[in-house]
């Protein structure tokens, strides 16, 4: 079969993997680390190969457009016949081939999505007499109406008798569920009116459902989706559509790395699955990093969670993680950009922030040539450097040395979060967060904090090297 000029060879199970049946629906569970992404292309490889009997076109699709630039880095120039986007260009792609697709169909501004949910929640309180549940942050709505789309759900009946699963700060009682779902259908009443069809939830929904009458021949033969569980269950069901009877889906993701808040199985999803292929070696985390991310797995925000892998810690030595604590958020933003420019000598280095103003805080300060990890990223560069970026956006990749900054328990959990749907529900989200941006790092992590250190973080003082200014 073709392969890739820069992944390494497949061991162990991976060769099994690799070479399953080009026909069906098949998922691979794995820890961090495992070389689910070196698999998921060269399965890609290996299904669009045209010396083979099955060969198609294939499409590598994943949720990171960051991610995406990095697996077109990796992919064989030779490869012509496998295409690599991210979910909602190839929704976007086959809307319009289908001409269901205007241009600025799509509700992109989050903002102005709140404002459509306000006005359509403040229309609905009008009908009704004073009632709190009208006073609730409108983020609660938002969450709401999002999980509404991305499970498909497009009835009043449908949606009473849904099991609510996700934020439990944002699940509504069932008694409330009928005005729930007024607010959601004025929302894309008004939504439609300002010329927007669809908003970044909805669209795999629209696109499943066209798939449903489309008797015209699949674009692909073959699918296969990178970090999967990341996917919501509409825009898994219109995937599985996308192909032909005789072709395939393979399904690689981590359930451990779940982080935009779908909390499902692939099994919710309807896809036709006899076996789990499990991935249990860490190939790229030191024994120590690993060590860490094993911890943070054990914590009560990962109790109850379907399919979760259990990692074998790699035998790879490395340095402790060290965490570092700083006389204050200045000094700590010092650290920060000395450690990673420092490192960046010979390095890949990533600084990891929760959030976009966390980020702010630090660029400022960073030479010129550091990468922002982005949505819109078009090329990777590899070998020694910094990037930066938020936790989502560094999903799926890799790095010689990790810098966490802000672990303080002012920064984490994220006080909205806590604010708006309550402390329990914040610390799951970033508790998955922090299991994903530790991971990322192959020998050197770094966490830095001021103040009293977030409670995320596993208490055993064995997983550090601490150190005070």
């Amino acid at each position: 079969m073709g392969t890739t000029k820069r992944l390494p060879t497949p061991i162990g199970r991976q060769k099994e993997v690799l070479c399953l049946p080009a026909q069906g629906h098949f998922a691979v569970l794995g820890t961090a680390g495992s070389g689910k992404t070196t698999l998921a292309i060269l399965r890609s490889a290996y299904l669009s190969d045209p010396r083979t009997d099955h060969s198609g076109r294939t499409l590598l699709v994943t949720f990171n457009r960051a991610l995406v630039a990095y697996l077109r880095h990796l992919q064989d120039r030779d490869l012509s016949n496998v295409v690599v986007e991210n979910y909602h260009t190839f929704a976007r792609g086959y809307l319009n081939s289908r001409g269901k697709m205007s241009r600025n169909g799509i509700c992109s501004d989050l903002d102005e999505r709140k404002r459509l949910i306000e006005r359509a929640k403040n229309e609905v309180a009008a009908r009704y007499e004073k009632h709190s549940f009208f006073d609730r942050p409108i983020d609660v709505y938002s969450e709401e109406i999002r999980w509404i789309s991305q499970h498909g759900i497009s009835s009043l009946k449908a949606y009473t008798s849904a099991e609510r699963i996700g934020r439990s700060g944002a699940r509504i009682a069932r008694k409330y569920r009928k005005v729930m779902f007024e607010i959601y259908e004025n929302y894309i009443q008004k939504r439609t009116e300002s010329g927007k069809l669809y908003d970044w939830d909805d669209l795999a929904s629209a696109t499943r459902q066209e798939l449903e009458h489309d008797d015209s021949p699949r674009l692909y033969q073959h699918i296969v989706i990178d970090e999967g569980q990341d996917f919501s269950p509409e825009m898994i069901r219109s995937l599985a559509l996308a192909i032909p009877p005789d072709g395939s889906l393979t399904f690689f993701g981590d359930v451990a790395q779940q982080i935009y808040g779908h909390r499902m199985s692939w099994r919710s999803a309807g896809l036709k699955i006899g076996k789990v292929w499990e991935f249990k070696e860490n190939y790229r985390n030191s024994k120590q990093i690993a060590k860490l991310g094993l911890a943070i797995s054990g914590m009560p925000f990962f109790r109850d969670m379907p399919d979760l892998v259990e990692p074998v810690s790699p035998t790879a030595d490395g340095p402790l993680p060290t965490l570092v604590k700083c006389p204050s958020t200045e000094k700590e933003i010092e650290l920060v950009v000395e450690q990673a420019h420092e490192a960046a000598r010979t390095l890949s280095v990533a600084i990891l922030f929760r959030s976009r103003a966390d980020e702010d805080l630090v660029v400022p300060h960073l030479r010129s040539h550091a990468i922002r990890l982005h949505r819109n990223m078009s090329t990777w560069q590899s070998g020694p450097g910094i990037r930066y970026g938020t936790y989502h956006s560094a999903k799926g990749l890799e790095f010689d040395a990790v810098i966490l900054p802000f672990f303080s328990q002012e920064r984490l959990p994220d006080p909205e979060t806590v604010s708006t749907f309550g402390k329990a529900e914040a610390m799951i989200q970033d508790g998955r967060l922090i299991y994903v941006a530790t991971t990322r790092a192959k020998t050197r992590l770094i966490i830095t904090y001021t103040g009293k250190i977030t409670e995320l973080l596993p208490p055993d003082p064995s997983l550090y090297k601490r150190v005070s200014l």
